[in-house]
């Protein structure tokens, strides 16, 4: 199908909104035109019985009047009068305006007949009324058998004119809805034709679009299976399609040219790799001979035993119980380095921990406890609560002129076991509790004497074995306010 080439340029964009805005005009054409054709038909059918409601309507008041004046005349009531008058002239209005559309010279004459009745008989039940306020009994008492009369004869005409207008105005409605339902075929057949219209409509204009996309989805199905080798794509627009169906066969024709350049590069590449073989295999060797010249830690575990005995003998029980523990703690350090361990067990470690360095420091460790021993048994990954309570020291109390102290509690909160290390030291600032949860604290900014397990690795360690949130957390208040670390373990 030949399509104009201005059209054919045009952006996808633009061809859908002039398509959007045909079809949206032709729809909103027949809509207008339905509408306006149903409005005028259903204007016709309400004024057929436009009449015979004002025929109702009048006969109404004709019985609000009589009725009105019938309780007045028995009861002399003043509410029936005032009621009467209400009706007295609404009637009069309406009998005053009283006009129907009558096709027939005796519906006409019917017509002038309850007009002419109509003030006769609002005359007599005027007279009436004026004659039972001037208390004349038998006067008002014919004068309302007149009206009673009239009255009768007047709802009669009514009636009958009704009757006859309804029959005139069914004639008329039985024509007028055979009217009706031709034009609903024709606004049908109308909107059938637009349908249609703007399917082909759609059909044309999409197929610009889908035609080329398809023949490029196609020969990107033949690239991703290898085929490289066929005729580029014609370029039939310049809209999207074209620019991307053109960037497509240039991305065939460099595909094709890298391609060849890989194909060059695999001998150099394979050769530079074989070299770095090489070099990995000569740096494992020296990483191995370096790692043989490490201590042996079961020489080192039978030295300090050894030295602890000695110490013994010659009556040192201080040095004895130093290099113990010192033992204990190094040995606890090897063995239960990716291990579970009990609470316990940890807190063990920490009273060895801190013995030795009130060693070191002369006893300026000041260390408090306050456990919960039912809840001992719950198992932690190894190497929990000592790098803890390393960094409450290093961070915390070795550099201020107070005493320090350190506080261990392990109590319940819920369903979690809750341990705490407090200090009294220097505080932290926000920013840095910030930095150490998310992992962003540098080498330099750890103690050069820490045992190279800092709290990063303990944060990561329990939230990958335990799984669940807020499971380790940091509270300072301030500058020399002491920190808080809280480890929540589910119970």
């Amino acid at each position: 199908m030949n399509r104009p080439r201005h059209f054919a340029n045009m952006s996808i964009q633009t061809r859908l909104i002039i398509l959007f805005l045909i079809t949206t005009a032709l729809i909103f054409v027949v809509n207008v035109y339905v509408y306006i054709n149903l409005n005028q038909m259903i204007g016709r059918i309400e004024a057929l019985y436009a009449d015979n409601v004002s025929l109702n309507e009048l006969s109404d008041r004709l019985k609000d009047v009589h009725d009105n004046m019938t309780q007045y005349l028995k009861t002399k009531n003043t509410e029936s009068l005032e009621d009467y008058y209400k009706y007295e002239q609404e009637y009069k209005e309406r009998i005053d305006s009283f006009s129907i559309s009558a096709t027939s010279s005796e519906l006409k004459y019917m017509e002038k007949c309850i007009v002419d009745m109509s003030y006769t008989y609002l005359n007599t039940t005027e007279q009436a009324v004026n004659a039972k306020r001037g208390r004349k009994i038998l006067k008002y008492a014919d004068l309302y058998n007149e009206s009673s009369k009239i009255y009768d004869y007047l709802n009669t005409c009514i009636y009958s004119l009704n009757n006859e207008q309804f029959k005139e105005s069914s004639g008329n409605y039985a024509t007028m809805l055979k009217s009706l339902k031709y034009s609903e075929v024709f606004c049908l057949t109308i909107l059938i034709l637009v349908a249609i219209c703007n399917i082909l409509l759609i059909i044309v204009a999409t197929r610009s679009i889908t035609g080329p996309l398809s023949s490029l989805a196609k020969r990107a199905n033949e690239v991703s299976q290898g085929t490289l080798d066929g005729e580029p794509l014609k370029v039939e627009s310049r809209d999207e399609v074209g620019v991307v169906t053109g960037a497509f066969n240039q991305m065939i024709t460099s595909l094709k040219d890298y391609i060849e350049q890989v194909k060059d590069n695999v001998e150099k590449e394979s050769a530079m790799k074989e070299k770095e073989l090489r070099m990995n295999a000569a740096l494992k060797d020296a990483q191995l001979k370096y790692l043989q010249a490490q201590i042996n830690p079961h020489f080192l575990f039978n030295t300090l035993n050894a030295g602890a005995q000695l110490a013994m003998l010659e009556g040192a029980d201080r040095t004895n119980t130093y290099i113990q523990k010192m033992a204990d703690f190094f040995r606890y350090n090897i063995k239960k380095d990716h291990e579970l361990v009990t609470i316990a067990d940890e807190i063990e470690l920490v009273d060895n921990y801190v013995y030795i360095l009130n060693v070191r420091f002369s006893g300026d460790i000041h260390f408090e406890k306050h456990i919960d021993e039912e809840l001992t048994g719950i198992e932690i990954p190894s190497m929990t609560l000592q790098p803890i309570i390393e960094n409450a020291v290093n961070y915390g109390i070795r550099n201020i002129d107070r005493e320090g102290l350190i506080t261990l509690s392990l109590y319940r909160e819920g369903d979690r076991a809750c341990i705490s290390v407090k200090d009294n030291g220097i505080g932290m600032p926000q920013e840095k509790i910030d930095r150490i949860l998310s992992d962003e604290l540098t080498s330099s900014e750890q103690p050069d004497d820490s045992n190279g397990i800092g709290l990063h690795n303990v944060i990561a360690r329990l939230d990958l074995h335990f799984n669940v949130d807020n499971i380790f957390n940091i509270y300072s208040e301030g500058e020399d306010k002491g920190t808080e670390i809280i480890i929540r373990i589910p119970v």
